[in-house]
């Protein structure tokens, strides 16, 4: 497929890169489902999506539970559920990623709808960050991935996650 009139901006209102249609004016946070990685990499404003030397991107998809350092959400002001129900949660919609077409497309989806992270907006990107900036488990376990490659269930204070490096 042709990447013609695709490219990379930055949001003025979230910080984060986006992918923008100047042909159609259609825009979104997932690089369109029909490109390669490689093709994301030779449009315009690729070098802020793809970032620097030691920086990664990430998605996540979190779900907390009431030994979370911080047991509310934009969902739930005071959670509840136990830290094996927050897995048993996270494991039904790993079942759900592993069954798509879309693997990426679908985790946004989820993120949007259930991550207890307010990066659920954004279908749960965190942007770019280097070491030293996210939870220790998170980071070894972000840092591990390809791109495109989704966590197994990651545990840290904030809560259970599934993780999806996208740069």
């Amino acid at each position: 497929m042709s990447t013609s009139g695709w490219e990379i901006r930055l949001s003025s209102t979230k910080s984060i890169p986006y992918f923008f249609n100047v042909d159609t004016k259609q825009s979104t946070w997932e690089p369109p489902s029909e490109f390669t990685d490689e093709q994301v990499k030779t449009l315009p404003g690729a070098k802020e999506y793809w970032g620097k030397p030691n920086q990664i991107r990430a998605s996540h998809l979190l779900v907390k539970h009431n030994e979370s350092r911080r047991p509310s959400s934009w969902k739930e002001d005071h959670i509840t559920r136990t830290k094996d129900q927050a897995v048993t949660i996270l494991e039904q919609h790993q079942s759900e990623i592993d069954a798509a077409l879309n693997k990426r497309e679908k985790f946004g989806e989820l993120a949007t709808q259930h991550s207890d992270c307010s990066s659920h907006d954004r279908g749960g990107d965190l942007g770019m960050f280097t070491r030293g900036q996210m939870q220790k488990p998170f980071e070894d376990a972000a840092f591990a991935l390809e791109v495109g490659e989704i966590s197994d269930i990651v545990r840290t204070d904030s809560g259970v996650h599934l993780i999806l490096r996208t740069a």
